[in-house]
């Protein structure tokens, strides 16, 4: 992959790899998001059998999902600077379908779901999802926070749709119709993935570049790793930050509807179910308009420039992390539960889109495209660790109490402390202006010529016009003086 691209910024074909881009990050992240469904039906079958650890085990599956989507992306992007990233991509998705089709045949066995279900269809959606977020700094860069935007609006697009599907098909047909489905629409990826080509433009580069000259004369790891990320302080503190603020990121995407359940939200069971279902399908709802919002928000001159998109990272980690705490507070609302919980669902969904769609534009900002696909890669195979635990601890404290309260009261700790340690990158300012921060200050240094050209015109428009005035009086009164005379 060229590093000498110069973003159209539009036209078809970018276009439709924003909406292909679009549609792997919705088949992945609602197959992700609302494992909480089927989690509720995996325990129930599990607690009928006998087994006293149902929580654990079943969180277990949702967490290898998530934690090998992630870990795995780290690989992914060394893949995809390695054999392409369409070829990536399209690898990726025959895994996950693969997975998911094993899934649905041994769907009554939960040890093949944690290899098929939790490996295999992650590492599938790792390959995937990694090239969906990098092909569109090839194609973007004025309109890159935008794109972001409606491209990670699709996980909660399809999350909603999700939060009604799967519940309909688990309770009129079962868990075997419901994997099927899953089955056909982890087959999507592999025709999203054919569309992730580089720019064909050739752009004359006579120079080798200093990347390339790693690239090809370095040591072993440099032939892989970009490592000037790593040798990039506000890059690492970035990095650090993050998976702190994770680890009880998913913890409410995994146990939230049977937190609900448990309250009750309803006298009645079935009603009871679908207000708790409907709690994933809020968050999704308001998360996908904080992508659309936020994305656009970050763009804005103000935000693009000295990477202060970050800014907007923090507010979305510490109102999160405050969310996932007030979510236990709902119980002790009498008669006012479920719209407690909405509530809270649709403040924690707009901040959850804001730290989504911010990833890929701040690792732009930061790392520059050069390093950015590795970056994003990296990333989130540091994310694994902590969205692996946090569910199955959070699993681990409901089997042993019998109550999810210290489990959310703990999952909301790690994002305030992950968004007060980001203020240290703060000390670190960038070393010089990268080509963003030279064209935004150059967009704003055009806009104050501009306007003090607009007020220069002004004053001189004044002047003539009182200089019109005083000739128009004193030919006045030099007619005046001369009918007096006569």
């Amino acid at each position: 992959m060229g590093l000498d691209i110069d973003p159209p910024d539009g036209g078809c074909k970018a276009w439709f790899i924003m909406v292909c881009s679009f549609l792997v990050n919705g088949i992945v992240f609602s197959i992700i998001n609302t494992f909480g469904i089927l989690f509720v039906k995996l325990k129930e079958d599990l607690e009928e059998s006998g087994d006293e650890d149902a929580a654990f085990k079943c969180a277990l599956v949702g967490s290898l999902a998530i934690g090998s989507t992630f870990f795995l992306s780290f690989f992914a992007g060394i893949l995809a600077d390695k054999i392409g990233l369409r070829t990536t991509s399209v690898i990726g998705g025959i895994i996950a379908t693969l997975g998911m089709g094993l899934s649905a045949i041994f769907h009554d066995r939960i040890e093949v779901l944690y290899l098929t279900y939790g490996l295999m269809f992650g590492t599938g959606a790792s390959l995937a999802y990694n090239p969906s977020l990098t092909v569109l700094g090839l194609y973007f860069k004025k309109r890159l926070g935008m794109v972001n935007g409606f491209v990670t609006a699709g996980s909660s697009a399809f999350t909603i749709l999700l939060s009604f599907i799967n519940p309909y098909i688990l309770n009129n047909h079962g868990l075997l119709p419901c994997l099927i489905f899953l089955t056909c629409l982890s087959s999507l990826l592999i025709i999203c993935g054919l569309t992730f080509s580089p720019l064909t433009k050739k752009q004359p580069s006579p120079a080798p570049s200093l990347a390339s000259d790693k690239l090809n004369g370095g040591s072993f790891v440099e032939r892989f790793i970009y490592i000037e990320n790593w040798r990039n302080k506000r890059f690492l503190i970035w990095a650090m930050a993050l998976p702190c603020a994770l680890f009880g990121y998913f913890v409410p995407f995994v146990h939230l509807v049977q937190f609900a359940k448990n309250i009750p939200l309803d006298s009645d069971d079935s009603q009871n179910g679908q207000k708790a279902a409907f709690l994933m399908a809020c968050i999704g709802i308001t998360s996908g308009l904080g992508r659309l919002f936020f994305g656009r928000v970050s763009d804005l001159p103000a935000f693009r420039r000295n990477g202060n998109r970050i800014i907007l990272q923090q507010a979305a980690f510490f109102a999160m992390g405050v969310c996932t705490m007030l979510m236990t507070v709902a119980q002790f609302c009498e008669g006012f539960e479920y719209q407690t919980l909405l509530t809270i669902c649709c403040v924690m969904g707009l901040f959850d889109g804001c730290f989504v769609t911010l990833l890929g534009p701040i690792a732009f900002d930061l790392c520059g495209p050069a390093g950015a696909g590795q970056a994003i890669g990296s990333l989130l195979a540091l994310f694994s660790v902590p969205m692996t635990v946090g569910p199955p601890i959070a699993g681990i404290i409901y089997d042993k109490v019998g109550d999810y309260t210290p489990a959310f009261l703990a999952a909301g700790v790690p994002p305030i402390v992950g968004s007060l340690l980001m203020f240290a990158i703060r000390r670190f300012p960038p070393k010089e202006d990268t080509d963003d921060n030279v064209e935004v200050n150059r967009e704003i240094t055009i806009h104050k010529a501009e306007s003090e050209q607009i007020k220069r015109n002004e004053s001189q428009a004044a002047l003539e016009n009182e200089r019109h005035d005083d000739q128009y009086d004193h030919t006045q009164s030099m007619g005046t003086t001369g009918t007096v005379l006569a």
